[in-house]
């Protein structure tokens, strides 16, 4: 991708290793996690599936196997990733439904043109593409605003903007309403490790809410005394050369993905949230526009 930051290192294959392993959990019990996870009860899955509560019990039970239609059917009302309900099927003794490209092979041509279109369109402003561990796969240009003075340590491959967010040493030295934006960023990534159940996310969690606090930053030259009223959006403000900006961000994911790696991969857009911080952008982005 022409806008890449730094690729993002693979993600194993957690249910080929699972697989391959002795100790392979029962399909039965790893629907019922998934069930419990949705908080739903077996009459309600089953009504929803177009089973009985009986027969979804003794799937649960491991008294009946079920039919690979079953899985992904179950898979299906479960919102289940796509990465997880081939870890279901290889559970219950069938081939995995949806393949695993690398982001580089031809098949997905389309979309890294797509998503290539997107970061440089969405320019002056920032835009970065991740993967489900909010590792960053490709950014534009004007994420550099966002990245200036950050360590090369967290820059370094695989870069991840949990960590380029909340480190004492990264944007959060530079956040000035830090406890806002980290609350908000924390919960995120909570409620993402508690619907897909991933270990490496809650993992990631941990890890950065367990990040000491900067110091206190002062406050932005042209900040009021007053507090803010409340806004639409959490914001993103943070001090830079040209004063503080201020951004809101959307989320995007790939429509209908068929692929486990399309299915895990978002972007982020930045938007300004004031006409400072959209000038700025404009004027950063000058020069650039100017070369092309």
């Amino acid at each position: 991708m022409t806008a890449r930051l730094a690729a993002a290192a693979p993600v194993s294959d957690r249910s080929a290793a699972s697989a391959a392993s002795g100790d392979r959990p029962r399909v039965g019990a790893l629907l019922r996690d998934w069930r419990r996870r949705r908080r739903l009860s077996q009459l309600e899955l089953a009504l929803r599936a177009g089973s009985s509560a009986r027969h979804l019990s003794c799937v649960e039970t491991g008294r009946a196997r079920p039919s690979r239609a079953m899985v992904l059917r179950l898979a299906d009302h479960l919102d289940v990733p796509l990465r997880e309900r081939n870890g279901l099927l290889l559970a219950a003794g069938y081939a995995p439904a949806y393949r695993e490209s690398a982001l580089d092979d031809e098949v997905l041509r389309s979309v890294r043109d797509a998503l290539d279109m997107m970061l440089t369109a969405h320019l002056p402003y920032p835009a970065v593409v991740v993967d489900r561990g909010w590792n960053v796969v490709a950014g534009n240009p004007a994420m550099g605003v966002l990245l200036d003075g950050t360590p090369p340590e967290l820059l370094a491959p695989p870069a991840n903007v949990a960590r380029l967010a909340l480190h004492p040493e990264g944007l959060a030295a530079r956040c000035t309403n830090l406890p806002e934006v980290r609350d908000h960023f924390l919960e995120r990534l909570q409620r993402q490790a508690e619907a897909t159940g991933d270990p490496e996310l809650r993992a990631l969690h941990e890890e950065v809410s367990a990040y000491a606090l900067p110091e206190a930053a002062p406050a932005p030259a042209h900040g009021a005394a007053e507090p803010r009223p409340m806004e639409a959006v959490v914001p993103l403000r943070f001090r830079s050369p040209h004063g503080e900006l201020a951004l809101f961000s959307t989320m995007a994911v790939i429509g209908a993905p068929n692929d486990v790696t399309l299915s895990e991969l978002a972007i982020e857009l930045f938007f300004p949230l004031d006409d400072h911080t959209a000038e700025v952008l404009r004027t950063l982005d000058a020069p650039a526009a100017a070369a092309t």
